[in-house]
């Protein structure tokens, strides 16, 4: 059963309920019995914080909390790989998410892991998925209420359908590169990309795919953690050697940032799939081919 919930006028834009929705539609809609809202929030190793700690001390309220660590294939070595669809539907049925909910997926940077998640959602079939625009510390900073008071769940059936059309691995990847037939975007820093600053990874080379082009993810989102508009996206995809009008496949680290841009490529109407494997997995293998430098 799809959502009940409307989505805003076109002329009140960013909101859409199956990419991104405003801090104002989700302020409108936060007691909709069909809303479902999730932190996602998830940091680098490096940061060392707790993120189930910083949603039990404070979220949206409402929210449940997905860790991106725990929702996965844990018998991967490879970080935060797809979960398989048993484990998803039973995490997703006891946090009291199912079929007929509108799902909004935020986290505490502004939109960081969240795209992860919605990512995940769409792959497991579920379209009525939006990222909360700006996040956390847009909610707070416009004076928006939070909690610590855990959600009331009750148990929801799901129903799924694998988009395996949204995922690549690393020998279709592979391929891509070798075609181009698909363009690929690297989501990580210009620095990495080029091979110039070591991996936070220990053991992984330094550079990027052959024939990929560097967006990092940093650079479709205003300082405020919301994404740029439509038109500001199609400029810098098309700045950094884009072809817009192929099939796009992301990359990053690990599959987290490349989501952010797969959320953005979505809004331009780009087909996009993501390499789970990301760098993570391209960078360990010594028989896959390296470039350094600009794109």
């Amino acid at each position: 059963m799809p959502s009940t919930i409307p989505e805003r006028p076109e002329h009140m834009p960013p909101s859409d309920p199956k990419t991104l929705v405003s801090t104002e539609w989700l302020a409108e809609h936060l007691k909709a019995p069909e809303l479902r809202l999730i932190d996602a929030s998830w940091y680098m190793p490096a940061e060392a914080r707790d993120p189930r700690a910083d949603y039990e001390a404070e979220h949206i309220p409402g929210a449940r909390f997905v860790d991106i660590d725990e929702v996965a294939d844990l018998r991967s070595e490879l970080p935060h790989m797809l979960p398989p669809v048993e484990k998803f539907m039973s995490r997703m049925r006891a946090l009291g998410i199912g079929d007929g909910h509108q799902v909004v997926v935020y986290d505490t940077a502004g939109i960081f892991s969240a795209p992860r998640v919605w990512w995940m959602f769409r792959y497991f079939g579920q379209e009525n998925v939006a990222v909360l625009d700006g996040g956390l510390p847009k909610w707070k900073a416009e004076g928006r209420p939070v909690t610590a008071e855990p959600p009331v769940i009750r148990d929801r059936h799901m129903v799924t359908s694998i988009r395996g059309d949204l995922v690549r691995d690393v020998t279709q990847v592979a391929a891509a590169s070798k075609l181009g037939d698909q363009t690929i975007v690297d989501a990580r820093a210009a620095g990495r990309f080029r091979g110039e600053e070591p991996e936070p990874r220990p053991g992984l080379r330094s550079g990027h795919i052959p024939n990929s082009r560097n967006v990092p993810s940093a650079a479709v989102l205003n300082p405020d953690g919301t994404m740029k508009s439509d038109g500001e996206l199609r400029a810098i995809f098309e700045a950094a050697g884009v072809d817009l009008t192929k099939p796009a496949i992301t990359t990053c680290g690990s599959g987290v940032s490349a989501a952010i841009l797969s959320l953005a490529l979505t809004r331009l109407g780009v087909p996009v799939s993501l390499y789970d494997g990301s760098w993570a997995e391209w960078g360990m293998y010594g028989d896959l081919k390296v470039a350094t430098g600009e794109a």
